[in-house]
């Protein structure tokens, strides 16, 4: 059985994806992207999605010559070439060999599904993506079956700790502040780390919110 895992992320009006742009114009929602590559053009790509909407443009304001395709009663489906090498979210994900299994959005909110390989892989991605897109979040991560036990995980950001508060968690776990009994108390961290006891509680005390935070409420 693979240790793979699913993610699900989440990136705000994304300016470089064509779809996200459409859905947002229209406050409407995707379900449906698909894609393909012409062996005669390979540096090409058609996409359609099936975009759901109370109205819709006769024009799109997008980056990309939309054509209407079919209806769906309140859904249409659109179709649109673009450059391979756009650098969009997607291509960024499938640049480490994880094809993105899932796309949809709402209104100008659009969500990737893939699969990664190794939490190591998928911190990559997740960076990858955070240097291109700073409304990104994770909002969901499932590990593979692991003998019937399907474990939920959670993806923690270490950069929303500040430098001090990462060496406060740091020198506390290796002098064994948090093991039972302790090896260390606050006062003799403190020491080591040349702050007051207040201080390195107050420090402390904040890392741990973070941590909590993002480990408790990622439902």
């Amino acid at each position: 059985m693979g240790s793979g895992i699913r993610a699900e992320v989440k990136i705000d009006d994304p300016s470089d994806c064509v779809v996200a742009q459409a859905s947002a114009e229209t406050s409407g929602r995707v379900n449906s992207v698909s894609r393909s590559i012409n062996p005669s053009a390979p540096d090409r790509v058609t996409e359609e999605f099936m975009l759901e909407a109370d109205s819709y443009p006769d024009e799109f304001d997008v980056d990309a010559a939309l054509s209407p395709i079919f209806s769906y009663g309140s859904s249409a489906v659109y179709r649109y070439e673009r450059d391979l090498d756009r650098g969009c979210p997607c291509e960024c994900i499938e640049t480490h060999d994880c094809p993105v299994v899932d796309i949809r959005t709402q209104g100008a909110a659009l969500y990737l599904t893939f699969h990664a390989p190794d939490m190591h892989a998928l911190q990559a991605i997740i960076g990858d993506l955070r240097e291109r897109y700073a409304t990104l979040d994770v909002q969901r991560l499932l590990q593979s079956q692991q003998d019937h036990d399907d474990r939920n995980l959670v993806f923690v950001d270490r950069s929303t700790l500040t430098d001090r508060q990462t060496e406060v968690l740091e020198t506390a776990h290796r002098m064994g502040y948090f093991e039972h009994p302790k090896r260390a108390n606050a006062g003799e961290v403190a020491a080591e780390l040349g702050i007051t006891g207040t201080t390195f509680t107050e420090h402390l005390a904040a890392a741990q919110t973070k941590l909590l935070d993002a480990i408790l409420d990622h439902e």
